[in-house]
């Protein structure tokens, strides 16, 4: 059904079984029929296992915990996703008013709020402060002194840390690398210091901690150790000149297996990092981590129905009634998503580029797929819980589509499928 060339990732939630595929006990053609296509599926059990990989190594073998989960919302904030994970015990990253406004919808502490982001407005600062988040990360000497202006303005004052930009390079892609100094992200390495000490003298200002991130899709765990010991370096110095650091940011970013990736295991990656932390004589610091794709990557689906199968010159196309419109990732970062067939068929396999019906040459979901397939399928996008939803838009005037969480034998709406009269309710013709 698929080039075995290209491996299927390993997948927890999502399994198939005698040709048909399933999330959890639920077969993907079933949810298809009830709820249409395109469709989002998560897989619940998927999200808490990959949560407690991570929690298994925050937790010393005396029952000390060595740091907190802060799930990274951007890679997927859907309302019933977040609060699986403050059930769980997480605290959050925000990037953006939006996200708190989320974040405090389902009740999160404000004290497990880190907000981030590069361009923060004044408003967004003032909402973050009014909330009372744990943090602030500053991504520039301008954001420090607007946050301090308005923190004066309001009367409050501004807990933060500043985002270091150490020149390590992630190793993947370039449109989400983040730590190299020709980034837009973090203060740069050698300004940090000076940034800090500029920090402590602000009137509204409170220095309680210090943030690294250096990309997404990370595979291999020597790229944080290489941040890590330049951001210790620098709690070190700091700690010289008297300015004490309470708490320690180390980002998140760790990949998943989209095909053929071999990523740490994310108990073995946490492990590695915090011991490194202890060894380094800095095991008193509040550790945070702050994992995105690694917790929702392959806990979703995308389904989709095959509308037409055309035979080209060059290229046959299996075209599908989802679209760059419902997952960016393919057009944006040409990334690899696998693709399967729902249900197992005896058709003749040939080779397909997987397209959608937005008039946009790069409108493809998966390029060269050897499927079995015939006009009304069902095909499942695997690996697409992060950076798929949330990146979707309403191009070609395409109503997004509808999201549903398995638990077990039940499946429930969480998001419900846009009409299209919604897209342009907001809207109006001009006076006549």
């Amino acid at each position: 059904m698929i080039s075995k060339a290209i491996p299927l990732p390993s997948l927890t939630g999502f399994s198939e079984r005698n040709g048909n595929w399933y999330a959890e006990d639920i077969a993907l053609a079933d949810l298809a029929r009830e709820f249409g296509t395109p469709l989002y599926v998560y897989s619940k059990s998927a999200l808490s296992k990959a949560y407690q990989a991570y929690d298994k190594a925050c937790v010393d073998k005396q029952g000390k915990r060595r740091a907190r989960i802060h799930y990274a919302m951007k890679a997927n904030s859907n309302l019933a996703v977040i609060n699986c994970f403050k059930e769980l015990g997480a605290g959050f990253d925000l990037v953006s008013g939006g996200e708190l406004a989320r974040a405090l919808a389902i009740g999160a502490d404000p004290k497990s709020l880190v907000f981030a982001g590069v361009g923060k407005s004044a408003k967004e600062i003032a909402e973050a402060l009014k909330a009372g988040v744990k943090c602030i990360n500053v991504e520039s000497i301008a954001e420090l002194h607007k946050i301090n202006r308005v923190a004066t303005e309001l009367g409050l004052r501004a807990p933060i840390s500043l985002r270091v930009n150490p020149d390590v390079d992630a190793q993947t892609h370039p449109y989400i690398s983040t730590g190299l100094k020709g980034n837009k992200f973090g203060i740069a390495y050698h300004e940090v210091l000076k940034t800090y000490r500029e920090a402590s003298q602000l009137a509204q200002i409170d220095v309680v901690g210090i943030d690294c991130h250096i990309g997404s899709q990370i595979t291999t765990t020597a790229p944080y150790l290489d941040a890590l010991d330049k951001v210790l370096d620098l709690v070190a110095q700091l700690k010289k000149e008297g300015i004490v650091i309470h708490h320690l940011d180390l980002g998140g970013g760790l990949g998943i297996s989209y095909s053929d990736e071999t990523p740490p295991d994310i108990t073995d990656f946490t492990d590695t990092l915090l011991n490194r932390v202890a060894e380094r004589g800095f095991g008193h610091l509040d550790v945070v981590l702050e994992p995105g794709r690694s917790l929702v990557g392959n806990a979703g689906v995308l389904l989709t129905t095959v509308e037409y199968l055309k035979p080209g010159a060059e290229k046959n196309f299996c075209i599908v009634d989802a679209a760059m419109t419902e997952l960016m990732r393919p057009a944006l970062y040409e990334a690899h998503h696998g693709i399967v067939p729902v249900q197992a068929k005896q058709a003749k396999a040939l080779t397909y580029d997987v397209v959608g019906p937005v008039c946009e040459s790069g409108d493809w979901l998966g390029r060269d797929r050897h499927l079995a397939v015939e006009e009304g399928d069902l095909l499942a996008i695997l690996s697409a819980g992060a950076y798929g939803f949330v990146m979707a838009s309403n191009y070609n005037t395409r109503p997004k589509p509808a999201e549903i969480i398995v638990d077990g034998k039940n499946a429930y709406v969480i998001r419900a499928r846009e009409n299209t009269s919604d897209l342009f309710a907001s809207e109006a013709v001009l006076p006549k």
